[in-house]
């Protein structure tokens, strides 16, 4: 089983990933979505398009925060 963990909490787990470019891209459904908050930054990627963000937070909604820290395409 991979896991993303930040802080000790699980963010994403599944048994498999997409790694590109060191990254790996978990299925949207191994994400635990209590800890992800949709955030306004975007990017772009010339070969992967348009990137959204979401800031990480654990332990509830006065805990840390670690910004922009996951994305998808």
């Amino acid at each position: 089983m991979i896991r993303a963990v930040w802080n000790g909490t699980v963010l994403a787990e599944a048994p498999r990933t997409v790694r590109v470019e060191g990254n790996h891209y978990f299925p949207p459904e191994s994400l635990h979505r209590e800890h992800l908050i949709e955030s306004p930054t975007t990017s772009i990627c010339p070969w992967k398009g348009l990137a959204h963000y979401y800031n990480v937070v654990v332990d509830g909604p006065y805990g840390p925060v670690n910004p922009d820290a996951a994305w998808y395409y």
